[in-house]
C-alpha cells in the first residue's frame, strides 16, 4: 500500500526520489584520504622520534666531551703546535759516581742499587784503623807541641825580669825569646798534622753528596778500592757508588744539522717516552751543544724535563716535540 499526500501530485514525488546509486559513497575518494592520513601519521611520528633523538645526543653531549678530554688529555697539541719532532735518551742531568780520596778497603757499604740517598746520608765506610793510630799520634805529637810552648813562655818571661834586673844578659833574653817562637811554630805545626790525621779519619767515611737514587752498586764489603786504577780491567775499583737525582731529568738528542734552525736556547718542548706514549711532559730547550760532530752531522741537544715523576726511567726512549 503506498501513501499519498494529498498536495503532492505524482511528478513532485518522482522529483524527491534518490536512485539507488547514488546512495554509495565513491570509495577511490575514502582510500586517498585513508593513505594521506596514514602519511601524514609516520611522517609526525618520524619527525617526533628524530628530536627526541637529537635531543638526548645533545644531552649526552657535555659528558662525552668530558670523557674525550680526559682520555685525551695528556696528548693535546698546544697552541702554536710543533715544528719539529725527534727522538732521543732520557738522562739524568748529573750522574755522580762516589770515590775514595785513597786506596782502601770496604769495610761496610749499607745501600743497594735503587735504595733513595740523601743529602749527607752515611753510604760506605772505609777500613780506618790505619788512620785512627796516626791521629792517635799526631795528637801526641801537638801535646807534646803544646807543652814546649808553655815551658818556653815560662822560660822567656823569667829571663826578661832577670834582663830587666841586669841579672841575666840581652843575649839571654833574645835566646829565650827565639826559642818561644820556635816552640810556638812547632805547636802549628803539630795542629796541622792533627788536621790531616782526623781530616784521613772522616775521608774513610763515605757520604751521599746529593739527594738521589743509587744506579749502580759497584763495590762489595772486604773490596780494594782506590782513587784511580793502573791495573786494567781487573784492577781495583775506582768507584763505590754511582748516584743520580731522578728529579731532575733531561732528555740527550742527537739532531740532525738540517733541522737546527727550528731549534731555540729555551724553546718549549713536549716530552713524551716510548714506553708510556699516554704520558706527556712539558720541558724547554736547556743546553745546545757548542760543536757538532762531523761525522754524524749532527749536534747535541738537551731538553730540561719539568716535574718528572716515576715513569721516567734514565735510558729509556722518548719523543720530543718542539713547540713554535
Amino acid at each position: 500500500m503506498t501513501y499519498r499526500f494529498p498536495d503532492m501530485d505524482e511528478d513532485k514525488l518522482n522529483q524527491l526520489h534518490i536512485p539507488p546509486q547514488a546512495k554509495q559513497r565513491p570509495r577511490a575518494s575514502f582510500r586517498i584520504i585513508l593513505i594521506v592520513v596514514i602519511l601524514a601519521l609516520a611522517a609526525a611520528f618520524y619527525f617526533a622520534w628524530t628530536g627526541k633523538s637529537d635531543r638526548v645526543a645533545a644531552s649526552l653531549a657535555p659528558t662525552n666531551a668530558a670523557a674525550a678530554a680526559v682520555t685525551n688529555a695528556p696528548v693535546v697539541v698546544p697552541p702554536g703546535g710543533s715544528v719539529l719532532t725527534a727522538s732521543g735518551y732520557i738522562v739524568n742531568r748529573e750522574r755522580i759516581e762516589i770515590s775514595p780520596r785513597f786506596m782502601d778497603v770496604v769495610k761496610w757499604i749499607g745501600v743497594r742499587k735503587g735504595d733513595v740517598v740523601t743529602n749527607g746520608q752515611v753510604v760506605v765506610l772505609l777500613d780506618d784503623a790505619e788512620f785512627q793510630a796516626q791521629l792517635v799520634q799526631a795528637e801526641g805529637r801537638l801535646a807534646d807541641a803544646r807543652a814546649n810552648v808553655t815551658k818556653a813562655e815560662l822560660a822567656f818571661q823569667r829571663i826578661t825580669n832577670l834582663t830587666a834586673r841586669a841579672i841575666e844578659t840581652q843575649q839571654a833574653a833574645d835566646d829565650a825569646r827565639l826559642d818561644l817562637e820556635s816552640a810556638r811554630a812547632q805547636e802549628r805545626m803539630a795542629e796541622g798534622n792533627y788536621a790531616l790525621a782526623k781530616t784521613y779519619v772522616d775521608w774513610t767515611v763515605i757520604r751521599s753528596p746529593i739527594n738521589g737514587v743509587v744506579l749502580e752498586k759497584l763495590v762489595s764489603a772486604d773490596e780494594l778500592v782506590m782513587p784511580q786504577s793502573f791495573g786494567g780491567a781487573r784492577g781495583p775499583s775506582t768507584a763505590l757508588l754511582a748516584v743520580a737525582d731522578l728529579t731532575d731529568l733531561q732528555v740527550e738528542i742527537d739532531l740532525n744539522e738540517s733541522d737546527l734552525s727550528k731549534v731555540t736556547l729555551g724553546q718549549k718542548c713536549r716530552i713524551s717516552p716510548e714506553a708510556y706514549p699516554d704520558k706527556v711532559y712539558d720541558g724547554q730547550v736547556a743546553e745546545i751543544a757548542p760543536e757538532a760532530d762531523r761525522q754524524k752531522g749532527t749536534l747535541q741537544i738537551k731538553v730540561q724535563i719539568h716535574a718528572p715523576d716515576r715513569f721516567l726511567t734514565p735510558e729509556l726512549t722518548a719523543k720530543v716535540d718542539f713547540l713554535k
